[in-house]
């Protein structure tokens, strides 16, 4: 299994896909307005709610497989270079287990919909982009700890830009979000109108949103250089014999 390059590429395009081919398929069955809904939004009602789950679910393996391979390959970085500082390792366990919580979070986004579990819904949101801009800050600090054994300073500065951008996105996305729901009058939030109150407030939120989801499928891509070095063996498997005493 050498090319393991194609692991982010993959997360990438899954990710892309199913969050612009649902926002075209629910605009096109009158589900929500064009003016940027949530992706959520996009996503609640079937038959786009069903692709939307089974695509996200498909990503969020591909994502946990694409987290766990960076993981490993740190860490056989630091068993090869014995100099590289020992706070490494620290930073490499944690990043990997905000990653994987960002993995189910996105899984309870795309499985439980605001509109039939709510309160799991948001808890989803909160640990999809909560632990996974944590995820990115320390995958930037990573970056610049094995430079220059692995990676180019430029990709460790664009890691850092995107961690601020998810950061700065995240508190905005929260804050507008609440405001927007506060303000809002209508009957149907899957399809709010300027009239409905709090509109400034959920475009700023939903546009936060729509940003960091992609920002985030751009941090996942920028590995695919450093994983051109990676090669996956498959497991090993041991058959074990019981004799049958009579």
């Amino acid at each position: 299994m050498s090319q393991v390059y194609l692991l982010p590429v993959l997360t990438f395009l899954i990710f892309q896909v199913t969050f612009l081919g649902t926002y075209i398929f629910a605009v096109l069955e009158g589900h929500v307005v064009p003016t940027v809904p949530y992706i959520s939004d996009a996503a609640t009602y079937s038959p786009e709610s069903c692709v939307f789950g089974q695509l996200i679910n498909i990503g969020s393996v591909l994502l946990g497989i694409t987290i766990y391979v960076r993981y490993r390959q740190v860490l056989q970085l630091y068993e090869h270079h014995p100099d590289l500082d020992g706070s490494v390792l620290r930073q490499n366990r944690l990043a990997l287990w905000f990653g994987l919580v960002s993995c189910l979070g996105i899984s309870f986004v795309g499985n439980f919909q605001e509109t039939n579990v709510r309160i799991v819904h948001f808890i989803g949101a909160f640990c999809c982009f909560g632990c996974g801009t944590l995820y990115f800050w320390m995958q930037a600090l990573i970056s610049y700890l094995i430079f220059p054994m692995s990676g180019t300073r430029i990709n460790a500065h664009l890691r850092l830009g995107m961690s601020v951008v998810c950061t700065i996105l995240f508190i905005l996305l929260a804050v507008t979000g609440v405001m927007s729901h506060i303000l809002f009058k209508g009957q149907n939030p899957r399809k709010w109108y300027p009239s409905d109150g709090g509109w400034y407030f959920h475009v700023v939120s939903s546009i936060s949103e729509w940003v960091i989801a992609t920002v985030f499928s751009f941090f996942i891509l920028s590995f695919t250089n450093e994983f051109r070095d990676v090669s996956l063996s498959h497991p090993q498997i041991a058959l074990m014999s019981y004799s049958t005493t009579i």
